[in-house]
Parts: C-alpha cells; structure tokens; sequence
C-alpha cells in the first residue's frame, strides 16, 4: 500500500509529463507536496494507476485530490467507480478539485457552424469543439489514444455526477469563456467526528 508522508498532500489524478505549472496554484504553495498519478509510464508518475483502481493508495491518504481534464476519457459507467476512489483516497476533511470541458458552452459552438474552428490556443496547440467533444486529435494521430473522450458533463450533471460518487457538498461553476467546468467536491466528515462536534456543540451551549 502507498501512503502520503507529508502533513498536506495533494494527490495529482492523470498529471501528464513533469510540469509543475500543471498543477492548480492552489496547490502550488511550499504547505503542498504534490503526487502524481497517471496511468501512462511514459510520464515518470509516482504512481502508475488507473483512475478506476486507486487500490495501492491507502483510504483517507490525502488532503486534497487534482484532476485536471481527465474523466472526459472515460466511459459513461466508469463515472461513478471513478468518483467513488476519487473520495475514498480523500481524508475526512478532504476536497477534491475537478475541471473538464464544459459541454453545453462547446455545444453552442457547434451550433454556430464552429466544429473545426480554433476556439482557444493551448499548450498542445490550437483546441477546437471537435477536440473538446472527441479528444485532441492531434495527440492521437501521434499515437497517444489516451487523449480520446468517451463521455461528458454539463453544470448539472457533473454536480449530480459528484453527490452520487460519495461527496457531501459540491459547488460547480462554469467558465464559459474557457469551455470549463470547475468543480469542488468535499466528502462527508466521518460519523466520529460528526459526533464528536455535536458533543462539543452541547458542552459549549
């Protein structure tokens, strides 16, 4: 079993090459040591996983979990298994930050005649909805079938998509001009410390 050493952690799900510019600025901050997960070798992770199977991972492990445009790739039932590990990894207390395409702002683009068209310019290069909807096609064509999309979320699915993986209070937001979904997910504090607080509620009052 692997288990964080450090007193705040953030576990990085699908981190891609070594990049610390990858990582969220939140967790950026000298209190962060990030772990990066990813299910390809090729990018040196720390750990080689699916987001699917976290079991090497102890559970309540880790302050905070990142995934950055990453559950897109999977298939529409492997939502949940995925969600599910991503809050079991969580400590009582834990969030979780996720974005992914947001698929009604790329819809409105593609109801424009703009399938093809460069909506924004990323570091792989330029992003069209075809890109958004399917996977980047340039990484494919190289060979990286990692990169293709096998499902997607609007603002409300993905809230509801969430709740139903096991997180208590959810927040989701859209960035429009972004064609993003920003989501931060808290799970439900452990019964003991649920209980716990209401003790110390009565003895206070």
């Amino acid at each position: 079993m692997i288990a964080p050493n450090s007193q705040k952690t953030v576990l990085h799900v699908g981190c891609g090459a070594p990049n610390p510019d990858k990582l969220h600025r939140a967790f950026r901050g000298p209190d962060w040591q990030e772990i990066r997960l990813d299910i390809d070798p090729a990018v040196q992770p720390d750990i080689v996983a699916s987001m699917l199977d976290m079991s090497m991972i102890l559970e309540a492990s880790y302050d905070a979990l990142y995934s950055s445009h990453n559950i897109e790739h999977l298939y529409p039932h492997e939502v949940p298994i995925a969600l599910h590990e991503f809050a079991r990894v969580l400590k009582d207390d834990g969030l979780a930050l996720i974005t992914c395409p947001d698929l009604q702002a790329v819809a409105a683009l593609i109801a424009e005649g703009k399938l093809e068209d460069t909506a924004y310019t990323a570091p792989a290069g330029p992003i069209a909805a075809l890109d958004m909807v399917y996977g980047h096609r340039a990484s494919m064509a190289r060979g990286n079938l990692f990169m293709a999309h096998r499902t997607g979320f609007t603002q409300q699915t993905l809230g509801q998509h969430l709740i139903g993986g096991g997180f208590a209070r959810v927040t989701v937001q859209r960035d429009v001009s972004n064609f993003a979904l920003w989501a931060v997910a808290y799970k439900p504090r452990h019964p003991e410390v649920l209980k716990a607080q209401e003790r110390v509620g009565r003895v206070s009052a």
